[in-house]
């Protein structure tokens, strides 16, 4: 194999979990030359790995026409294409591209007309963590799945970092512990809940914390009176830094409190003391979607969570105590170096 393109044209964390794949790849392939089709918006997270070599922009291949698509994927000369994120219109255009390996899940319909190597796993209902399910689609190319996510670790290679700006690098307190607060979640996981982001604040001691609050500008908007309401005990970071600004001054800070979002992958990957608050509800717990990291490490209540399936408020994991948060951060700050 001399060229593999990875295709996941979906968000932030579902990309991090995804790139352990790229290099995975490269140790079963030395010299392999691996692609990244993903969306504009991902595009600085994928760019960090120093495993993926070139970037494919879906966004813009979106835009173009038919044919001009086509001869796109052919100009690649890509040997196999592995769709992590099923998509009809690029596993079709991989097909018209004449790539000879194409791989996919069994469960999409339009695979069995598009891929020529079909891989049966079935997400919905797996206990894997999504890190091992992504690899299993490596098997067509003889690589052995990932027997667990912690050996997902060595895989990243995030080292293409940008670098901290000026006015990111003094914002950051040299004698304390710089913590990130994540509240919200786009819509993209049950939320931990003001209230108790509250209380985290006001239990962590101002002398050894210095916490932000990050977050996109139309999050901010949202949390408008919960800033207002700690405005001098936090900074607020909401809608300050473009991704890649983000990516830098997160790898220069200590710690992080999220849900299950993009940004607590992030953290994870890049080493920080990365706590997530979770709900116990299939397919969104952590053994499914757990941060992934050698200091990382999650809260969730031990039951059932039928109750919270059909809304988006869920109480389980609302009653997630801060204190059982701070000390979760003690542990680190008392037993390893932040």
């Amino acid at each position: 194999m001399k060229t593999i393109i990875i295709s996941r044209v979906d968000n932030i964390g579902d990309v991090i979990l995804t790139l352990p794949l790229a290099g995975m790849i490269k140790e079963h392939y030395p010299g392999c030359t691996v692609y990244f089709l993903g969306k504009s918006y991902t595009e600085p997270i994928i760019k960090t790995s120093q495993y993926v070599d070139k970037f494919l922009n879906w966004d813009l291949i979106k835009l173009l026409i038919k044919q001009e698509q086509v001869a796109l994927f052919k100009a690649i000369h890509a040997d196999a294409i592995v769709h992590i994120f099923p998509n009809k219109q690029i596993a079709t255009l991989a097909r018209e591209a004449g790539i000879s390996m194409r791989i996919g899940t069994s469960h999409r319909f339009y695979h069995w007309f598009n891929c020529n190597k079909l891989v049966h796993f079935s997400r919905k209902n797996s206990d894997l963590h999504e890190v091992i399910l992504n690899s299993i689609l490596l098997r067509p190319l003889g690589i052995k799945p990932l027997q667990t996510s912690r050996d997902a670790i060595r895989y990243f290679g995030l080292t293409n970092l940008p670098e901290l700006n000026e006015q990111q690098r003094e914002l950051l307190s040299p004698n304390k512990i710089n913590i990130i607060l994540h509240p919200k979640s786009k819509g993209s996981a049950r939320e931990w809940g003001l209230d108790n982001f509250s209380e985290l604040i006001h239990l962590l001691p101002a002398d050894e914390f210095s916490v932000f609050i990050t977050g996109s500008k139309e999050e901010g908007v949202q949390i408008d009176a919960f800033l207002k309401k700690h405005a001098g005990q936090v900074t607020d970071l909401t809608g300050k830094f473009t991704l890649t600004e983000l990516i830098a001054f997160i790898n220069h800070v200590d710690a992080m409190v999220a849900a299950s979002t993009g940004v607590l992958h992030l953290a994870a990957v890049l080493g920080l003391v990365a706590i997530g608050l979770y709900a116990p509800m299939r397919p969104i717990f952590p053994q499914r979607w757990g941060p992934v990291g050698e200091k990382s490490s999650f809260l969730v209540l031990s039951k059932n969570c039928v109750q919270c399936k059909k809304s988006g408020d869920c109480s389980c994991i609302r009653s997630i105590k801060p204190l059982d948060v701070k000390s979760k951060l003690l542990e680190y700050s008392y037993n390893t170096t932040f």
